[in-house]
Order: C-alpha cells, then structure tokens, then sequence
C-alpha cells in the first residue's frame, strides 16, 4: 500500500457565529472557495493534478446543501476537471475528510486530494437541518436520545469530573490560546479574510475571552439543567440507560463548551509520486485512521476507543504519541481522555481548542489536524493523535508522522 502524505495544512480564522461576528458577510462556498484558493497558491499548484475534492459540512441545508464541495470548486480558481464530494460525519466532517483521502491515496485511487471543510454557524444554524435521531419518537426510543449538552453532563457524572474541574480546564484552554497567539503559534496556518473588494475582515480567531478566570466561570448557570429535570425530562432518560445513577450532575455551560463560530480549514493531501512531480515537500504521513461507533447516549465518549483503534492500526502505543489533539466539544470529553490514557495534560492541546476559539462543526477536524501538524514541526516532536467525539455516538482519529 502507498504512503498518504500531508503537503499543506491551512485554515481561516474562526469568527463569531452569529450576525456580528466578521465573517458573517462570508457564505460557506465562499469561504470555501478562499481556502482553495489559498492553497493553490502557496503551492503553485497545477489543480487538474488534483483527484477530488472532499468537504465536511454538517449542516447541509440552504446555502450549505447540494454538493458544496462541487460548488466552492467552481467558485475557485482550480480546474473545471475537479469534482468534489461533500461528507458529514457530523464533528468530525473535516477529519473524515482528511482520512478519506490518505486512504484513496494510499489505495492507489489518485495521486492527491484536497481534503477539509466548513460550516458558517452564523448563517445556517445549527440543527436546521433535522435529524432522525431527535425527532423520530421510533429511533428516539430505541437509541434512549438526549441532546450533546446532557451526554457531557453525563459524562462528567459518571466519571466524576465536578464543576470546578470543568471550569479549571476551561481556564487553561484559554490560557494557552492567548499564549499560542502571542507567541505567533499559528502563523503558517492561518489565512486572512477578506470581503469581495479586498478590503480585510479577520486574521486572528475573534471568539477567545482571554480574560476568563474560575470567578467569572462560576457566575454562568448550567445550561443544560432545565432541559433535563424539567419537560421533557432527559435527565430521566439518561438514566433509563445508566440506571446505576441516582441523578445526572448538570455542570456544563457556555463557558465550558466549545463555541459556535465560522470558519473553514483545508488540506493537501498526496502521494511520493505527487509530490516529486510537482516539486513539494511533504510535512508528515498520515500513519493511521481509523473510525468507531459508541453508545448513542452519553455520545461523546468516541475519542478513547477510537484512539485505541487507530494505535492498533499503526501498531504503537499511547506512549509513542508525543502531541495530541481532542476536540474539545464540552470539557468534560477531554478530562475523560486524559483520564482513561493517564496522559500528562502538557501533551494535549497545548495551544488551546475549541472551548477558546470555536467548533465550526465541519471544518473543526480538518483544523486541529493542521495545528498538531504546526506544534510537531515548533516543538521538534515526531508523531500526533487528532480525535474528535460525534453525534450520534462515534468517534474519529488521525496519527500524524513527520517526515
């Protein structure tokens, strides 16, 4: 089997998800289409070399239905002979996407592809789209539904993080996002928006609060609380499926959950062969990927069983990773991993995530693997883990080895 490689890795800045955030003037395609666009240059790329184009989106409905992929490539200036295919595995699109394409690569079914993805959260909200699972009292019943907010509360209960725990991480995701801005962490990464008259929209990541501290933490009120000891009650369904507990500890709010943003993120994807022919250096192989199903109701567990999954693939242990990064969807998710892998905490998402800077749920993945990919090459380390938690009960993970 051929070795898949990463030649690129780039994102926008994440604004705010709602009418006045700065990229709210910005559609999905176009944005998209900037992201390609970017790429393209920075590596003089000939595009009609370029198999396909994979795109996460999950809200894909609107301006992000159809076949975005398709669409933001004829917005873009790569060639009419791309195609492109849009996927959802709901928070992990963008990673999917990144993983879909090592593997063509590696099968032999093309020699490079842009993988990423993107979701503009201001202007196609999220959920708009509907999904079988919340609305369809069959499948409701069956899989014993709660909305995310519930399972990381559930989480936390059963794995016994408490609030102060959930705030102090919280605290320390913003910390070293500030710190990571500072000091100039995502520089080759990042690429400036602008409006249709070049006039600049953002160049730095507008949702962090660099400022938050456990006192301004612990003023917020839960917010899943009401919507699960009161109608409709999922407190009581969560624990039809864990009846062992006595009650579900509500200790997740806005100021520990990640935060609604827009943005995009994209990666060049390639073989040996590509990258010889087009005289690039390739920046890592994709050493593994790997993808799981998990209980649907606490949901959020998929990042430790997919990890496991994904180190048997590469035959290694959770030792041989030196960096990782774990979406950080509710502070709990990660608390769990550092939990079950008795990891240091300096190992995992030393410049921040989501709880700081936004989940733009289709680009996300895409995202996080593109900084392990920046902290490997800053921090001379050798290998990385990017995983995220989906709906629905899932999990996704990517192990990264420079090269």
């Amino acid at each position: 089997m051929a070795e898949a490689y990463v030649y690129d890795a780039i994102r926008s800045p994440r604004g705010k998800g709602r009418a006045d955030g700065a990229l709210h003037e910005v559609t999905a395609v176009r944005l998209s289409a900037d992201m390609l666009n970017a790429l393209k240059a920075r590596n003089d790329l000939a595009t009609d070399a370029i198999e396909d184009v994979i795109w996460g989106n999950v809200t894909q409905i609107g301006e992000q239905g159809g076949c975005l992929a398709r669409s933001a490539v004829l917005l873009s200036d790569f060639d009419q002979s791309v195609p492109g295919l849009s996927i959802n595995r709901f928070c992990a699109s963008g990673l999917e996407a990144v993983n879909l394409a090592a593997n063509q690569v590696r099968a032999g079914a093309g020699e490079a592809y842009v993988a990423g993805g993107v979701e503009m959260m201001s202007r196609v909200a999220m959920g708009s789209d509907g999904a079988a699972i919340a609305v369809d009292p069959e499948l409701a019943m069956k899989s014993y539904f709660v909305p995310q907010g519930i399972s990381a509360d559930l989480i936390a209960t059963i794995h016994g993080f408490g609030r102060d725990d959930c705030d102090a991480f919280a605290v320390e995701s913003q910390r070293r996002a500030a710190a990571a801005w500072a000091e100039g962490r995502f520089a080759r990464s990042i690429v400036p928006i602008s409006d249709r008259n070049g006039l600049p929209l953002l160049d730095r990541d507008e949702h962090m609060r660099p400022e938050t501290d456990m006192a301004s933490l612990g003023a917020l009120n839960p917010a899943f609380k009401e919507m699960g000891e009161v109608m409709p009650g999922f407190d009581a369904v969560a624990i039809l499926k864990y009846p062992r507990l006595e009650r579900v500890d509500h200790v997740h709010h806005a100021g520990n959950s990640s935060g609604i943003v827009d943005g995009a993120a994209a990666v060049l994807v390639g073989s040996k062969a590509f990258g010889e022919a087009h005289g690039l250096r390739p920046r890592a192989r994709i050493r593994a990927t790997a993808k799981i199903g998990t209980d649907p109701t606490i949901m959020l567990t998929g990042p430790v069983p997919v990890t496991e999954r994904a180190l048997r693939a590469a035959g290694m242990t959770i030792g041989d990773i030196d960096l990782f990064e774990v979406n950080e969807a509710f502070s709990a998710v990660v608390l769990r991993f550092l939990q079950a892998f008795e990891l240091d905490p300096a190992k995992v998402n030393v410049n921040g995530g989501a709880i700081a800077m936004g989940h733009p749920l289709g680009a996300t993945g895409a995202m996080i693997l593109g900084t392990a990919l920046d902290e490997l090459e800053r921090s001379d380390k050798e290998t990385a883990l990017a995983t995220l938690c989906v709906a629905s009960g899932m999990g996704a993970a990517t192990i990264l080895e420079r090269v």
